[in-house]
C-alpha cells in the first residue's frame, strides 16, 4: 500500500473522528485523520454532561482523545484542510488545501458543522459562553438566572418547556412576529413565560458574559444568559459534491449504522445528528468505526 493510500480517511479530528479512529486502531486499520483545527466549540469554556470530563475544556478532552488515539500504529494525522473529493475505481481520493492528495477504500464525514451567527452586534463574543444552545449541555451552570430564549415558533416553545424546569425568569425573544399556535401561547402564559416580538440590536456583555439586551426601538432588557436557535451549514461541501442526501433540517442523511446515502461514506458527529453534544459525537463515532471495520472484514475475508 502507497504511503498515501489508507483504507479509511476520517475528515475531521475533534470528538467523532477521534473515536471513530480509536475503533479502527484497535483494529488495525490503517487510518489518516485529516484536521484543520477549528472546532465549533472552540469558544464554549467548558464541556458537560459528559461522563469522567464532565467540567473539562474542550480542548482537555480533545488532547487526551488525540494522545490516545495516536498510540495506535495505523493511525496517522494530517494538519490541513480537505478541499474535494471524488469517487474512484477502489474507493476515494481527497484533496487538500496544500494540494495533497490521499486515497482510502471507506471515507468518514466528521467534520462538523457552522454556525451562521447573526447580525445581532455581540451575539458572536458571547456564544457558546453566555449565549448558549443545549439546556443538557449548560443548563445547569446557568440554572435560576434570568434567561432569554432567542427563537421563535416551535423550536421556541420547545427550549422554552426544557428551560422552565431550570429557571422561573424566562422571556422568549422572537425578534419579529411570535409564531405560536394559540395552544402554545396559552402554555406560555400559564408558565408565566413571556414573550418580546422586538428585533434585536445588541447584546451588552463583559468577556462575553450577557449583561443586557438592547432592542432596535430603544428599549433594553437584563438578562444573565441566553439560548439561542440560529441556522447552521455544513462545515465541509465534500459529502454534497460526492452526492451524499441530506435531510430537511440539514444534516447528512444517515441510516443507524451511520451510513449515508452514498455507498462507502459514513458520517458522524454535529453534521449527522440533531443531538449536538460531546457524548452524542463519541457514541457515533464508536458505531462508524465498528462498522467500516466489519464492512473492509466482509470485504477481504
Amino acid at each position: 500500500m502507497d504511503k498515501k493510500e489508507f483504507e479509511v480517511i476520517i475528515i475531521g479530528g475533534s470528538y467523532a473522528g477521534l473515536s471513530t479512529a480509536m475503533t479502527l486502531g484497535r483494529s488495525l486499520r490503517k487510518t489518516l485523520v485529516i484536521d484543520a483545527g477549528k472546532p465549533c466549540n472552540r469558544q464554549t469554556p467548558h464541556s458537560h454532561n459528559f461522563l469522567t470530563q464532565d467540567g473539562s475544556t474542550p480542548k482537555q478532552i480533545s488532547t487526551i482523545a488525540q494522545s490516545q488515539v495516536s498510540k495506535y500504529d495505523s493511525i496517522e494525522f494530517y494538519q490541513g484542510l480537505a478541499v474535494s473529493g471524488k469517487r474512484i475505481s477502489k474507493g476515494f481520493e481527497i484533496t487538500t488545501s496544500n494540494g495533497d492528495v490521499f486515497k482510502a477504500k471507506k471515507l468518514v464525514f466528521a467534520s462538523g458543522i457552522r454556525d451562521l451567527i447573526p447580525d445581532i452586534k455581540g451575539f458572536a463574543e458571547c456564544w457558546g459562553i453566555s449565549v448558549v444552545h443545549c439546556p443538557y449541555c449548560h443548563g445547569y451552570e446557568i440554572r435560576n438566572k434570568k434567561t432569554a430564549i432567542i427563537a421563535n415558533g416551535d423550536r421556541a416553545f420547545h427550549l422554552a418547556s426544557l428551560v422552565s424546569n431550570l429557571s422561573r425568569e424566562i422571556t422568549l425573544l422572537t425578534s419579529g412576529t411570535q409564531n405560536f399556535e394559540e395552544t402554545q401561547l396559552q402554555k406560555l402564559e400559564h408558565n408565566h413565560i413571556k414573550v418580546i416580538e422586538n428585533e434585536i440590536s445588541t447584546i451588552e456583555h463583559k468577556n462575553g458574559q450577557l449583561e443586557k439586551i438592547i432592542f432596535k426601538d430603544g428599549r433594553s432588557e437584563n438578562f444573565d444568559c441566553a439560548y439561542a436557535s440560529i441556522p447552521f451549514e455544513q462545515n465541509s461541501n465534500i459529502p454534497m459534491e460526492l452526492g451524499c442526501k441530506l435531510t430537511e433540517h440539514g444534516y447528512i442523511e444517515v441510516n443507524l449504522m451511520q451510513k449515508t446515502s452514498e455507498e462507502g461514506i459514513f458520517a458522524c458527529g454535529d453534521n449527522s445528528s440533531m443531538m449536538r453534544s460531546v457524548a452524542t459525537a463519541v457514541y457515533g463515532g464508536n458505531i462508524t468505526g465498528a462498522m467500516i471495520n466489519n464492512e473492509l472484514t466482509q470485504e477481504s475475508f
